[in-house]
């Protein structure tokens, strides 16, 4: 196997990375071109990132989270607060939209990290020397 092929790779710092939603090789070019659309191409290192296959991933985490952080709210809301149901439904219906369109990219950029670290879906394969 080629040196390239072997180094190993920080799963942590791509992760933080792709949080942040820069490259997870050099963390200074941006990883989307508009809101959730992978770039081809880093524009500050050149790595390629067409290979990245997040699919439904980020979606779940997504949800997973807001579920978790709403289930939080909405118990505290109901015992101390005690609003209205429909002052209750408003907040948290802004809210979990508002959390949601937050976290959607970050995850996308987190499995994406996972995924370039891992060396997963091409992002491992060695150039093909032409």
């Amino acid at each position: 196997m080629p040196a390239e092929s072997q180094t190993e790779r920080n799963t942590g710092r791509a992760i933080r990375r792709g949080l942040m939603c820069r490259c997870p090789n050099c963390g200074k070019g941006k990883l989307f071109h508009g809101y959730l659309k992978v770039v081809d191409r880093c524009a500050e290192c050149g790595e390629d990132l067409s290979h990245q296959r997040a699919d439904d991933g980020p979606a779940y985490l997504t949800i997973l989270v807001v579920g978790h952080i709403l289930a939080v709210l909405i118990h505290v809301m109901f015992v101390q607060l005690r609003p209205s149901p429909l002052m209750m439904a408003s907040v948290l219906s802004v809210a979990c939209v508002a959390l949601s369109l937050f976290l959607l990219p970050r995850m996308k950029g987190l499995v994406v990290g996972v995924q370039w670290a891992r060396r997963m879906h091409g992002f491992g394969a060695v150039p093909s020397e032409a």
